[in-house]
């Protein structure tokens, strides 16, 4: 049955006409999409109250000290081989189960002191969130000068990782519709987004180019199905929740020709802890996970053009669990990402990213020996991804991409629970998606 499936999902991608009839069939309902608001179902009713609100607060007549922005996204999304995406999006009609919608606020109250908060509702697949506190924090700025300045952060603030973690909720700032999935991991979303605690941060500005950095001491946000399904497996099943650690991030940042060149590295030693509860298996005990990442960036913009690489180490041990075996793997990710801007309004993405669980078991091959015949596939991911974006006014804009994928490493497993059953997901299998963005 899974055989037949798979064939018949992947004869039809295989048509050239059905995907671009897709595309343009979403490009037009994307862009009607506003006059159909009205028609929303009830569970929509989360974001929409959120956009009315934004567009309220449009017309309010503000502080000068008081700057309030947002943003509200929807789109659509279509995949083979039995492997969802945001949803059940290997449903003939695909998914529009994919939405995100923000509003933040900023308060300067003093030259030196600046508060701001976004609160978030998301919708994507199993791992969807009502209106949460996405972030809110304090911002004092102890020293600064012509060349330099220096301040400390406290509140939940957004994780300095990489180049684009700390604005992938807007939609805008995304070079994509998806992010590279082996650096920004949807799967584990929530546990990277933001953490609480306190940063300290600075930037010297030198002829020879500007460096910035920042430090934080922090307790990781691990509430949620979702964190609980991707690091704990069929173990988030028994009774028990995640804890949070100390934990530690930074990031330091070299910039050259005011952007031109950019080089950064980034890493971060995230420490959960596991509390089991009653009644519990006498063999789940109070386990430990760590997780240190290590991501190196480089990106060269001209014009026109950008070039953009990201590489990653990710060690992983698991510790006294007792269900869970002891763990200490490593694992290895990058991509390589180039974007040409055709005209001011439109512009194109080409990338290749590469996602291994374990440096030491690249094919997974010793995996699926180890685990009685575990797809193989199902530790590693390779996605050659194409895209198109149109800026149609500064505000809006519409992007669509496909993205070829072999393996299925980065998959959610609330949204594909039979992931490590053989038979049942396709190692090679495509991704479509569309999308419109509003910003304000």
């Amino acid at each position: 049955m899974g055989v037949s499936m798979y064939s018949r999902s992947n004869n039809s991608v295989c048509n050239l006409h059905v995907w671009v009839a897709k595309l343009a069939a979403m490009a037009i309902i994307l862009w009607s999409f506003p006059a159909q608001s009205q028609a929303l179902p009830d569970s929509q009713k989360t974001s929409s109250f959120l956009s009315t609100t934004a567009t309220r607060l449009q017309a309010i007549k503000l502080p000068d000290n008081v700057q309030i922005h947002g943003f509200a996204t929807q789109g659509y999304l279509s995949t083979t081989g039995n492997n969802n995406v945001f949803g059940n999006s290997s449903q003939d009609s695909g998914t529009f189960g994919f939405r995100e919608v923000g509003l933040n606020a900023s308060v300067q109250l003093l030259p030196s002191l600046l508060i701001s908060a976004q609160a978030l509702h998301r919708h994507a697949g199993q791992s969807s969130q009502d209106i949460r506190l996405d972030y809110a924090l304090i911002d004092y700025r102890a020293y600064s000068s012509e060349d330099s300045h220096f301040g400390i952060r406290l509140g939940r603030i957004k994780n300095p990782l990489g180049f684009y973690n700390e604005t992938r909720d807007v939609a805008h700032t995304r070079p994509s519709i998806m992010l590279p999935q082996s650096i920004y991991f949807d799967r584990t979303r929530n546990l990277a987004m933001a953490a609480d605690g306190g940063h300290i941060y600075g930037e010297t500005r030198t002829d020879k180019g500007d460096f910035s950095y920042q430090f934080g001491v922090v307790m990781p946000y691990v509430a949620g199905a979702q964190t609980g399904a991707a690091v704990l497996g069929a173990a988030a099943a028994y009774p028990g929740s995640l804890s949070s650690r100390v934990s530690y991030i930074g990031r330091g940042l070299y910039e050259y020709d005011g952007g031109r060149i950019r080089l950064a590295v980034s890493g971060a030693q995230t420490n959960i802890g596991y509390n089991p509860a009653a009644p519990y298996p006498s063999d789940m005990h109070s386990g430990s996970i760590l997780f240190t990442p290590v991501i190196f960036s480089a990106q060269y913009n001209a014009e026109r053009w950008s070039l953009t690489s990201e590489y990653a180490i990710r060690h992983l041990e698991y510790n006294n669990f007792g269900q869970i075996p002891n763990t200490n793997i490593t694992g290895e990710s990058y991509y390589f990402q180039g974007i040409y801007r055709f005209t001011p309004k439109w512009e194109g993405v080409l990338r290749y990213d590469a996602l291994y669980t374990s440096r030491a078991d690249r094919s997974g091959h010793d995996y699926a020996a180890s685990t009685g015949g575990k797809p193989a596939f199902s530790r590693f991911a390779k996605d050659i991804t194409t895209g198109i974006r149109w800026n149609v006014t500064p505000s809006f804009m519409l992007a669509a991409e496909h993205h070829y994928v072999n393996g299925t490493a980065w998959l959610a497993p609330l949204d594909n629970p039979n992931l490590s059953i053989a038979n049942q997901h396709s190692q090679h299998w495509h991704l479509f998606a569309v999308q419109g963005s509003y910003r304000f």
